[in-house]
């Protein structure tokens, strides 16, 4: 669904749209800057991607580098300020992480987001998220199943995205 007020539309219901056309819109037949070589990584890029992952209870595990952040990797003091901000609220946000997934999926849902969703999904099913809610998400905080908690966890992703402000009924919710 979708409500209306002075600012904007919000979308509160699910949202169409073919996923492998936006990610050709999004990226395009190729990227425009080409992402650094693993052998172009700086020692100190390296470390701020295992502090990333250390922050997302990854450990000491190494992981691959997304093309998208390899090429961010080319400007590592602009990345370096992204990536603290990441840390913050991937390892001491005041939300668990299968409440963070929640909200960040349906910010990428909504944003048609290909890269980000993609990336999320799998930090949702490790933060205990099911296949069956990260479907949900795209429906938004209408659809049937969430707990009261879950729907205005996603109804305030709903209302910033389409009116920058969350409103009293969907803050109480949060507060409480």
């Amino acid at each position: 669904g979708k409500m209306k007020n002075s600012f904007g539309v919000i979308h509160t219901g699910a949202l169409r749209f073919d996923i492998a056309a936006r990610e050709a819109e999004v990226v395009g037949e190729q990227q425009r800057i080409e992402p650094l070589a693993v052998d172009e990584i700086t020692d100190e890029a390296k470390q701020l991607l295992l502090d990333l992952g250390q922050s997302m209870g990854r450990g000491d595990e190494r992981f691959g580098v997304p093309p998208a952040i390899a090429t961010m990797l080319r400007h590592p003091g602009l990345y370096r300020r992204q990536l603290e901000l990441g840390i913050q609220l991937f390892g001491y946000g005041a939300l668990s992480s299968r409440e963070r997934e929640l909200a960040v999926l349906r910010v990428a849902w909504i944003c048609r987001a290909p890269n980000e969703w993609g990336e999320h999904v799998g930090n949702a099913r490790r933060a205990g998220v099911t296949a069956e809610e990260i479907e949900r998400v795209t429906q938004g905080s209408s659809a049937e199943g969430w707990s009261d908690h879950e729907r205005a966890i996603l109804r305030a992703v709903e209302e910033l995205l389409g009116d920058q402000c969350i409103a009293d009924e969907t803050w109480s919710v949060l507060a409480s």
